[in-house]
C-alpha cells in the first residue's frame, strides 16, 4: 500500500531509503557539530503567529514578484548541486517541476546537468548560482553561458572562501561528483589525503581572496542583476547595497559552512532593516512548513528558498516528488494565510508574528 505523505518532512525518510548512505549523508549533513543545521529549523519553531479574525479570506492570493518577475508564490528552488546523485534525470527534472509550479529555480554551478541542458528542458525563468574561482576566466565563462541561455540573474555565493568541515563527508570519503558545467574548464580530481575528495576539490579551486571589490568585477562581466547569497549581518547587508547588488539572500549555507552561526531566520529582520527597502531580501535554511514561509514574509523577506526538501522529493519520486514538495508548501502557506486573516502576501505584516525577542521585551 502506498504511503500517504502529509508534509514535506516525510520525504526525507523516503530519500534515506532510496539513496546510498554516502549520498544521503552528503545532502543531509552540516558542518562540524551541526548546531546551525538544527538551529535553522528550531528557530522557526520559536516564532509564534498572531492571527487576525473576521476578515474576508474567501480568496487567497499567494502571488508575488521578484526583480520584476511574477511568481505564483514566494517560494524559490535554492541552488543545490549534484541532483543526479538523487535521481537519474537530475536538474532537468527539478527544472521541469519548478516550471510546472510557476516558480524560479536557481541552478547551482555544480549541477550534473549543464546550463544548456537545463535551459532547453523547459520554458521558465531561472537564475544561475556562481562561485568565484581562483581562475576568474572559468567564472566568467559560466556567467556568459548562463546569460546566453536566457538565465535572468546571477546569484553569487559569498560565504565559501573554503568549504565547511562536513564530517560525514570526511568519514564517507565523499567523492566530488561530476560537475558538467566545468568540463573542459576545471578538473574535479583532487588529492583528498584519505578524506573528502569534494573538500579537496573545493579548497583547490575556490578563491579565498574574494572581497567586496570583486562584486564590481562580477557586475562588469554581465548585464544581468546580481544577488549575493550568504549575508548574516546588518553590516554586510549595508555593504552589499553600497556595491550595487540587486538582491540579498540571508543564508548560512544550510548549516554547511561555519557552524554556530545564527539561524538565517533569526537574523533576517536585522538585514531587512539595514537595507531599508533598497533591495529585495530573500532567506533560506530550515524552511519545512507553510507557516515557516509566512513567518519569513512577516519578518520582511520577499521570498524564501527551499533546498533539502527539493532534493528529498527528487530522490523519492523524481520530478513528481519535487512538484509534490513545492505543492505541499504552497498549500500550507495558503492555509496559514487564511487562518491568519491574510488574503494576500501583501497583507502579511510584522504584527502577525511574535519572536523570542518580542516576548523578552514584553517582560521588561
Amino acid at each position: 500500500m502506498e504511503i500517504v505523505l502529509t508534509n514535506v518532512r516525510e520525504f526525507e525518510e523516503l530519500a534515506r531509503q532510496a539513496l546510498p548512505k554516502m549520498f544521503y549523508d552528503y545532502f543531509r549533513g552540516g558542518a562540524e557539530d551541526e548546531f546551525t543545521l538544527r538551529e535553522n529549523i528550531e528557530a522557526f519553531q520559536r516564532i509564534r503567529l498572531n492571527p487576525r479574525v473576521l476578515l474576508d479570506v474567501s480568496s487567497i492570493n499567494m502571488s508575488t514578484s521578484l526583480l520584476g518577475f511574477k511568481l505564483s508564490s514566494p517560494i524559490l528552488v535554492a541552488p543545490t548541486g549534484g541532483h543526479k546523485l538523487a535521481h537519474p534525470q537530475g536538474e532537468v527534472a527539478t527544472a521541469r517541476a519548478a516550471a510546472a509550479c510557476n516558480t524560479i529555480m536557481v541552478l547551482s554551478f555544480s549541477s550534473n546537468c549543464t546550463i544548456e541542458e537545463v535551459a532547453s528542458s523547459c520554458n521558465a525563468i531561472r537564475f544561475f548560482q556562481l562561485y568565484v574561482y581562483k581562475r576568474r576566466d572559468v567564472s566568467a565563462k559560466l556567467v556568459q553561458r548562463a546569460e546566453s541561455c536566457g538565465f535572468k540573474a546571477i546569484v553569487v555565493t559569498v560565504d565559501s572562501p573554503r568549504i565547511g568541515r562536513r564530517e560525514a563527508d570526511i568519514k564517507n570519503k565523499m567523492v566530488a561528483h561530476k560537475i558538467s558545467n566545468l568540463e573542459g574548464l576545471l578538473s574535479v580530481d583532487a588529492n583528498a589525503d584519505g578524506g573528502s575528495n569534494l573538500e579537496a576539490f573545493a579548497n583547490e579551486t575556490l578563491d579565498p581572496s574574494l572581497s567586496w571589490k570583486d562584486i564590481g568585477w562580477v557586475k562588469s562581466i554581465t548585464k544581468l542583476p546580481i544577488l549575493i547569497k550568504g549575508i548574516l549581518t546588518a553590516e554586510d547587508a549595508r555593504k552589499a547595497v553600497e556595491v550595487g547588488v540587486s538582491g540579498i539572500v540571508v543564508s548560512n549555507h544550510g548549516g554547511r559552512q561555519l557552524d554556530y552561526v545564527p539561524a538565517s531566520i533569526s537574523v533576517l529582520e536585522e538585514v531587512v532593516q539595514a537595507v531599508s527597502g533598497a533591495v529585495p531580501v530573500l532567506v533560506d535554511g530550515g524552511v519545512r512548513r507553510g507557516t515557516d514561509i509566512f513567518k519569513a514574509i512577516a519578518l520582511g523577506a520577499k521570498a524564501v528558498m527551499v533546498g533539502r526538501p527539493i532534493i528529498y522529493g527528487l530522490a523519492a519520486k523524481g520530478e513528481l516528488g519535487v512538484r509534490n514538495v513545492i505543492g505541499m508548501l504552497k498549500n500550507e502557506l495558503e492555509h496559514t494565510m487564511a487562518l491568519a486573516g491574510c488574503p494576500s502576501v501583501e497583507d502579511i505584516t510584522r504584527s502577525h508574528v511574535q519572536t523570542p525577542a518580542d516576548r523578552l521585551r514584553s517582560l521588561i
